[in-house]
């Protein structure tokens, strides 16, 4: 079971006003080969981590920048100070993860938001101390533990544990509505009124706006790009239709969603008697070995209020890693596992029903089956919008372009399965939709 309760610092309590640093981080030399020894951006971060911690420039300190290259999005360094006498763990006690933005993705993500949700999350003991932001970026608290590979999404163990604090977040920490302004009083200009109303009953922002803001920022240089901004705009609008008014779980059938669970964002918590370092006490430790692995969530950026079966069946999608190997997709046996282990969780945290009711986690299983299955073809759509923009912008190393071929490939695969024999007939169907309807 996920712990409910909080360790102070380590689990980010707010300590008030976010420290800002007028600096940027230079990410125009960027190595690939996980150290940033010796390069500008090792300097830049050298900068903004000294604004942070004036100490680590003492005689005895000496910095060391690791690069995690798990995500397409941003630049990710772990700062520690591998100072002489300390262990790993005391060095890793102290280490500093410094995110630098991908350049231009202001377009997609609203960088406001972003840090409001980390603050939320701080709050309810689900996200790092939140240390400082800088003019393209943000540095908080290392979560010690391993991130995943897609690999380890399919142990059971793992997957019953993500489902587990899936649950936590969907359960207890509540949807923000959209601010006008910052906590500090700064206007929010990325702020639209003109989606408040885009999804009837659904308080902006939600997945269906972030889509609808993506959609508007689509590329229209070309007749053809113009096309197929016209084509998912008609998408879009008829997803919102089929979609948006299905009942589900929480208030207007929203949950806080994190909205990109692959396995870079899954950190698997040190094993300990009973706590860890940013959960807590586990619940229910007592009477009971904890041999059970526990797993924590970084990275907020694309965290949004969602129907809590898109949060899920994106996940399930991230199985097969940034390659789309549709071939270890979850079977329906282990969605179903993974689901049963969700509800009950879910149901143990939320606030419990009238006195002489009860629920039926079984009938609530099925039902959130049924839901994952007909939001399985809509991460496709999402990412697919996503990597078209990025094909545009991003200046990180990956084909963008081929990838939104594929996700969208999903997508329509899905309307395809959906429209029936007469769309199907004749056609070989697609591994994935294969995979999906597997049993076992």
């Amino acid at each position: 079971m996920p712990s409910t309760t909080p360790n102070g610092a380590a689990n980010g309590h707010s300590t008030g006003q976010i420290q800002y640093i007028p600096l940027s981080y230079d990410s125009t030399n960027e190595s690939t080969n996980g150290s940033t020894n010796g390069s500008a951006d090792d300097s830049s971060a050298r900068r903004l981590i000294l604004s942070l911690r004036p100490e680590w420039s003492s005689p005895d300190s000496n910095i060391e920048f690791v690069r995690f290259t798990d995500g397409i999005t941003n630049t990710l360094l772990k700062a520690i100070n591998r100072k002489p006498g300390l262990s790993k763990e005391q060095i890793d006690s102290e280490a500093i993860l410094l995110r630098a933005y991908g350049h231009g993705t202001d377009v997609i993500i609203d960088r406001l938001r972003e840090t409001q949700n980390h603050e939320l999350l701080m709050k309810h003991g689900l996200a790092p101390t939140l240390l400082a932001r800088f003019d393209n970026g943000m540095m908080y608290r290392f979560i010690q533990g391993q991130a995943c590979h897609s690999s380890d999404l399919r142990k059971p163990s793992i997957y019953l544990a993500v489902a587990q604090r899936i649950a936590q977040w969907h359960a207890t920490v509540p949807c923000l509505p959209e601010s006008r302004t910052a906590s500090n009083g700064i206007k929010n200009h990325s702020r639209d009124s003109s989606l408040d109303f885009f999804a009837p009953g659904k308080p902006a922002p939600n997945t269906w706006t972030v889509m609808q803001k993506w959609i508007r920022a689509l590329p229209t240089k070309t007749e053809a790009q113009r096309t197929r901004q016209s084509e998912l705009q008609k998408e879009l609008l008829w997803l919102v239709e089929k979609l948006s008014q299905r009942p589900g779980l929480g208030k207007n059938g929203l949950v806080f969603a994190h909205c990109d669970l692959l396995s870079g964002n899954v950190i698997i918590e040190p094993k300990g008697p009973g706590t860890n370092e940013t959960g807590g006490e586990h619940e229910g430790c007592q009477g009971r070995e904890q041999e059970s692995p526990s797993v924590n969530f970084i990275d907020y950026e694309y965290a949004t209020p969602s129907p809590a079966a898109f949060d899920l069946a994106n996940h399930f999608a991230e199985w097969g890693g940034f390659e789309c190997d549709y071939s270890v997709l979850p079977t329906r046996a282990q969605r179903a596992e993974f689901i049963r282990e969700y509800i009950h969780t879910y149901f143990s945290l939320v606030e419990k029903p009238e006195a002489g009711k009860s629920i039926d986690e079984e009938y609530e299983v099925q039902r959130l089956m049924d839901e994952v299955d007909m939001f399985r073809g809509v991460p496709g759509f999402y990412w697919g919008i996503w990597a078209l923009i990025q094909a545009t912008i991003s200046h990180i190393d990956f084909d963008y372009a081929q990838y939104a071929e594929v996700r969208l490939g999903e997508y329509w695969a899905w309307r395809d399965a959906l429209a029936g024999p007469c769309k199907t007939a004749g056609k070989e169907v697609p591994l994935r939709e294969k995979r999906w309807a597997q049993l076992e």
